[in-house]
Parts: structure tokens; C-alpha cells; sequence
């Protein structure tokens, strides 16, 4: 039997998300009691929660979000699970070295969902802080991998972001980055991930809905 496993975090008013980026807003703009039906105003960034990354989120010229190929977001995955039965701790390097011993599963156009505990931390503003973070020498060996998507469960994939997007997202490599991902413990080696990303027209990156469909 098919099962579902949800990998998204939740949309909640007020949620912290990264200092300088747009602040989360969702409030009521209508109800049944005022006009016959309820409706609600959103106002948020394109990298808020769950959410993923198009080569234009650091490239003026980069493919934006709306004119990748919809198979991106779709397909077999596997999943690294750098902490076993636990997690990473705050602020651990994600090197080359604890990359290694997964190689076989970095094949070029390869789905990798990499695994560190730090979903347990979020909602708190420690999640933005602390995370462990790929180092950019892990970063640049993955980009010669030529895979096609990268996910995790941390709000970014290291300290050194932008180095890092640039290596990931640049013109030959353009892998997608998903980001923010929760309930990795929950999923075997190998799943099937749909990671599909609003529609925004010429845009960075999109909030989605990311599901594990498990056979």
C-alpha cells in the first residue's frame, strides 16, 4: 500500500524566518460574518518555511522558478542520513569526509535528500543560527556530482550561503535546492519526492508542499 509522508513545516502568522528577508503575515481579510465566506491575506517571502531555490535566487540571468521542467521536482530520491536515530549538533561542519561513504548514490541527474535532525528546531530562532552547515568544499564536490536536486532539513545549506548557492545554482549545474525540509527520520532509503513549486512568473524560488510517496 502506498503511503504519504509529509515533509513540509507549517505556515503559522509570525513564524521567524532568516533577519533580513520578509516577515510572514496571515490574516484574516474577510469572514462568513462580514461578507458570507471566509478569506485570508498572505504576505511572505518566495523562501519562507519548506520551500525551494531556482538558479535566479542568485543569478539576474538564471532560470527562474516558473521555466524549470516540472520532472525537477519529481522522482525516485535518496535519502542520506547523516545522524541516524539522532541529529547533527548545533553548528556541526558537513564535510566532504561524511559525504563520501554515499557517493554511489550522487549519480548525475540524481534526486538527494540529505538528513540532520536540525527539524526539530524549528519555530525557534536558533534554527536560523545554529544549523549544521555543508561546508563549501562538500558543496562544490556535490555540484560536480551533476545531480538535479538537493534537499535538507535545515533552512540553508551553510554559513558560507552565498559561495555555496553560486557552486549549487550556477550555469552548468543549476541544481534545485530544497530547503526547510521535516520528518526526514520518517522515510526510507529510497522514496519518491513531489516538491512542486508555486508558478511565479520570472522568480527566485517558491514555497511548496513537499509529500514522500513510499510504496
Amino acid at each position: 500500500m502506498t503511503r504519504l509522508v509529509d515533509l513540509t513545516h507549517p505556515l503559522e502568522h509570525g513564524q521567524p524566518n532568516f533577519p533580513l528577508d520578509p516577515k510572514l503575515s496571515i490574516v484574516v481579510h474577510n469572514t462568513v460574518g462580514s461578507i458570507g465566506y471566509n478569506i485570508t491575506q498572505i504576505s511572505m517571502s518566495t523562501h519562507q518555511g519548506t520551500h525551494l531555490d531556482a538558479p535566479r535566487h542568485f543569478f539576474d540571468d538564471g532560470r527562474p522558478v516558473d521555466a524549470i521542467p516540472l520532472e525537477r521536482f519529481f522522482g525516485v530520491t535518496s535519502l542520506v542520513d547523516l545522524a541516524p536515530g539522532s541529529a547533527l549538533a548545533p553548528e556541526q561542519p558537513i564535510t566532504l569526509d561524511m559525504l563520501r561513504p554515499h557517493a554511489e548514490k550522487f549519480q548525475p541527474g540524481a534526486k538527494i535528500v540529505y538528513r540532520t535532525g536540525w527539524d526539530r528546531e524549528f519555530g525557534k530562532p536558533e534554527f536560523f543560527s545554529d544549523f549544521p552547515s555543508l561546508t563549501l568544499e562538500a558543496a562544490e564536490w556535490i555540484a560536480g556530482q551533476k545531480i538535479e536536486l538537493l534537499g535538507m532539513d535545515t533552512p540553508t545549506p551553510g554559513n558560507e550561503w552565498k559561495e555555496i548557492h553560486l557552486a549549487l545554482l550556477g550555469p552548468g549545474v543549476e541544481i534545485v535546492i530544497v530547503e526547510g525540509l521535516a520528518n526526514l527520520d520518517l522515510l526510507p532509503e529510497r522514496f519518491t519526492l513531489a516538491a512542486f513549486p508555486l508558478k511565479i512568473k520570472d522568480r527566485d524560488g517558491s514555497p511548496i508542499r513537499a509529500v514522500a510517496i513510499i510504496d
